[in-house]
């Protein structure tokens, strides 16, 4: 097993949706999914719940995850996750949303398996093809362009790249820039140092006005790798995301009526 860690932070003060972690999906929290599919993964020594409120960590220790009580002041989800972190020794560290239910085991794999192959690889993401014109003008979805090499060049909740059409711009564009654009997955695998640094870095001009910490990597010159994600990646952010994510999951039981509620996992 790799020297890898999983750290899903599950803060309970969400702000447009408090408590989200634990509403119910398929009848489980709405985290024990996102724990399932990192256990499921094989890729890891640990996984451990970072949350700040005692209601989650008693449904995290009743599912037999360890939880750590972390300060509600800290500003955001890579900060819980470097407060584990630095209590730990493991080399890698993943920081796995726990809004990110339907995540694929194998991508989690993959992430550790590129920092484990290749040492000058600090920091690994995910993205997915943007697949209508409704969500590529959506500034909830935080829109990757990447290099040749699968680098990213820059975040944005701005549609990027904007299409020129008939030697003018259009806005609205009328279809997708062809490749489709590309929606960036929040998880992220982490050499440890590497998370430890960026946590002591405050936040960068563009991060401020387009409220991405990925940004600030990117203007402190990192290298972030991008790997496609697999499967159907669903992130919840509001109630209306959580309907859209219980009426996903219906109808990927009527597809398959033998499938259980719970991914496969060796406890």
């Amino acid at each position: 097993m790799p020297d890898a860690l999983a750290v899903i932070p599950a803060r309970w003060a969400s702000t447009r949706f408090p408590g989200k972690v634990l509403a119910p999906l398929g009848g489980r929290p709405l985290f024990l999914w996102v724990a399932d599919a990192a256990r499921a993964s094989g890729a890891f020594r640990s996984v451990i719940v970072a949350t700040d409120d005692d209601r989650v960590a008693e449904v995290a220790r009743e599912a037999g995850l360890p939880a750590v009580l972390t300060s509600p002041g800290l500003p955001s989800g890579t900060d819980r996750v470097a407060a584990v972190a630095r209590e730990r020794d493991e080399a890698i560290v993943l920081g796995l949303q726990a809004d990110e239910p339907f995540v694929e085991p194998g991508d989690l794999a993959a992430l550790v398996e590129t920092l484990a192959g290749a040492e000058d690889v600090a920091l690994a993401t995910l993205a997915r093809p943007i697949g209508s014109l409704e969500e590529y003008l959506d500034p909830d979805v935080v829109k990757v362009v990447l290099d040749e090499g699968g680098r990213a060049l820059l975040f944005s909740r701005a549609p990027i790249p904007w299409p020129r059409e008939d030697g003018g711009i259009a806005f609205p564009p009328r279809s997708l820039p062809d490749p489709p654009p590309l929606a960036h997955v929040g998880i992220y695998a982490w050499r440890r140092e590497a998370l430890l640094s960026f946590a002591g870095l405050a936040p960068s001009r563009l991060e401020r006005t387009e409220k991405l910490e990925q940004l600030r990597a990117l203007e402190a010159g990192w290298a972030i790798r991008v790997l496609p994600a697999h499967g159907e990646p669903l992130g919840v952010d509001t109630p209306r995301d959580l309907a859209r994510a219980e009426a996903h999951l219906a109808a990927r039981r009527e597809d398959d009526p033998g499938a259980t509620t719970e991914r496969t996992i060796d406890r």
